[in-house]
């Protein structure tokens, strides 16, 4: 079965999906984060394929979240650098890792935890916050369709209500 892309749907969730939504590419973004660079490196590090691997690193740089950059005492060699788009994850990686803490492990399972490099301690729990500085949680937030907003993304004025403000 073919898979359909998500690339030019009005949904910010479903076009993240269709760019980086395989478990291969997240997993080498958070590698990336952990410092791996090599193509050998990635490949002991996830135990993957050097088929799959190759695919997804070209798709990573394809798509500007990674780029490559030689390494300079090693000339034909290059490693695998996050990009600013590819920095921009995270807090995506983050999130799925405190939620996983929270969700896919036992009480007593051991699993990594991030810390901090200054202090050693456990980085904190992440948190939405309004405006005005207090969290948020999923009850006190709606999604605005795309076809309430005009092009610059502003919600849409109403006819009936500028005809009020007129």
């Amino acid at each position: 079965m073919k898979r359909t892309s998500l690339g030019r749907v009005e949904c910010p969730v479903a076009r993240a999906l269709d760019e980086i939504g395989d478990w291969w590419s997240l997993l080498i973004i958070r590698d990336a984060f952990d410092g791996i660079r090599r193509f050998s490196e990635f490949q002991k590090s996830l135990g993957i394929s050097k088929g799959i691997l190759t695919a997804r690193l070209k798709h990573l740089v394809a798509i500007d979240v990674l780029e490559t950059a030689p390494v300079s005492e090693e000339g034909g060699y290059q490693e695998y650098v996050l990009t600013e788009k590819g920095r921009d994850l995270f807090l995506v990686t983050v999130s799925l890792r405190q939620w996983a803490e929270s969700h896919c492990f036992g009480k007593t399972e051991r699993h990594s935890i991030l810390t901090e490099k200054a202090s050693g301690k456990r980085v904190p729990r992440l948190a939405l916050q309004g405006r005005d500085g207090k969290e948020l949680d999923s009850s006190m937030t709606f999604v605005r369709k795309a076809v309430d907003l005009d092009d610059s993304g502003a919600p849409r004025t109403s006819r009936v209500r500028r005809a009020a403000q007129r």
